[in-house]
């Protein structure tokens, strides 16, 4: 009897342990099967083909570069990729909330925050390359768009307006090594195509409206919620708003106003909105300041006179580097810093200088000033370009030729040009307060002095918009 029952009860086992294991690789393969169905979308498969033709030829051109041109085409083709296995993901998941939706894009905005750190630091020769490529991913935000309400631009225009930021850069590679370097133009022009025609082309095939979320799919995870830990400190404040932000994507009439729209209805609100300012007296405005006079002053003798030309960043430097470019680093209140024995073939890279003037004896290939704060620079001849780059309040003076000058990122900037060097193409973008001063007619006659200018006016004729520099006219 016992036996029978044993018996018995080791076949009952055997059959739930045969129907427990079938059901588990029915249910594997239930959810595999989703997984290959979301692949095999048409729209998969075109992503797929973009990634291998498009971001492929970047990664080739790039390969043949090397160093950190590599890098940053490497950072490309990852965001991409996670790219491609959001839009998979989508094609399997409920629409999450705005918060749902920032960490669900959580890894797509990672990989573009790598790129960003490619461009930090110290600038390189390959500045415009990672600039380029860096700025270029901002494209991929298109996949964030949620509605007209979502403070984003619709996706394929989402895509163009991206691209016009990287092209900045993008045309800086091209003219720079036009006639230089034919695998940088091959890379620069594979980049371009990746994004116009290529991903623009692909969004408006696939997502003209944006991403189509499943309504029957699983629910996107939420970010996990962090219990506080009592006698700790209270947390930082915040960090920058990421790419996917949710600041702009939730009005809310009913929770507290911030930002300018808590300007605005204090505005209307009828309140004497400037009775919590503080009254600015005459000792606090600046032309009565003292430390903003203006004013170069000398150091002062003794101990403090050597602080003054050591920079906190380092130890000031001016040297050729191997045979082929001068490096001028960290000088500080230095105002007869020369480079004489220098030749066509030598490029010269200042950086971190402040309060000092540096003379350039003799022609070089390119200038750069980058990172330089009430900098001035005197040279003859450049035989490609100038760059003037995050920099405030500098001088610069031409007093041969230069067939290019550029000015990015900068606030406040002179350029002295001689007669040889009016015919200079001078780029500005991000910048303010720049000032050309050109020779008069007359040899002992005063310099004209002529302002570039900051703002424009965008008008739309004949199917395009033509854009004319504001002109201020006084009675």
């Amino acid at each position: 009897m016992e036996e029978s029952l044993v018996k018995r009860l080791e076949a009952a086992v055997a059959r739930l342990e045969t129907l427990s294991v079938g059901g588990f690789r029915q249910g594997v393969a239930a959810e595999d099967g989703g997984g290959a169905a979301a692949a095999e979308d048409p729209s998969i498969v075109a992503f797929d083909d973009l990634i291998s033709q498009c971001v492929g030829r970047v990664t080739s051109a790039a390969e043949k570069i090397g160093g950190q041109v590599q890098d940053v085409s490497k950072a490309i083709a990852e965001a991409f990729s996670v790219e491609r296995e959001l839009l998979v993901k989508i094609k399997q998941t409920q629409k999450p909330d705005m918060a749902g939706l920032i960490e669900f894009l959580k890894p797509l905005n990672e990989v573009i925050s790598k790129a960003s750190a490619l461009t930090e630091g110290r600038r390189s020769d390959f500045a415009h390359h990672l600039k380029t490529g860096a700025d270029s991913l901002a494209a991929l935000g298109w996949i964030a768009y949620t509605g007209k309400d979502c403070g984003m631009s619709m996706p394929i225009a989402h895509v163009e307006e991206s691209w016009q930021m990287a092209e900045f850069y993008c045309n800086k590679v091209l003219v720079e090594y036009r006639n230089k370097d034919a695998n940088h133009v091959e890379w620069a022009k594979a980049l371009k195509e990746l994004y116009l025609p290529g991903l623009r082309d692909y969004v408006k095939a696939h997502y003209p409206l944006g991403p189509v979320w499943n309504a029957t799919g699983k629910i996107a995870a939420a970010a996990p919620a962090k219990a506080p830990i009592r006698g700790a400190p209270a947390p930082p404040p915040p960090p920058p708003a990421s790419l996917f932000s949710s600041e702009t994507a939730q009005p809310s009439s009913s929770g507290p106003k911030e930002g300018m729209s808590a300007v605005f209805a204090e505005l209307n609100s009828g309140k004497p909105v400037t009775s919590g300012l503080k009254k600015v007296t005459a000792d606090m405005k600046t032309k009565n300041r003292v430390d903003r006079s203006g004013i170069v002053t000398a150091p002062e003798k003794g101990g403090r006179a050597g602080s003054s030309s050591f920079s906190k960043s380092g130890p000031p430097k001016l040297e050729l580097q191997m045979g082929r470019k001068w490096v001028v680093e960290n000088q500080i209140g230095r105002n007869n810093l020369v480079i004489d024995d220098c030749d066509a073939k030598q490029s010269v890279y200042v950086f971190g200088c402040k309060n000092s003037v540096l003379q350039v004896q003799g022609k070089v290939n390119n200038i750069t000033i980058d990172n330089c704060t009430k900098m001035g620079v005197v040279f003859k001849d450049v035989v490609a370009a100038c760059e003037i780059v995050n920099c405030s309040g500098v001088e610069v003076q031409c007093q041969g030729s230069a067939p290019t000058i550029s000015v990015d990122n900068t606030a406040g900037c002179q350029l002295y040009l001689s007669k040889d060097a009016l015919g200079a193409s001078i780029t500005t973008a991000k910048s303010s307060e720049i000032n050309v001063l050109v020779p008069g007619s007359e040899p002992d006659g005063d310099w004209g002095e002529h302002a570039l200018p900051q703002q424009y006016i965008h008008v739309y004729k004949d199917g395009q918009f033509v854009t004319t520099p504001v002109s201020h006219s006084g009675g």
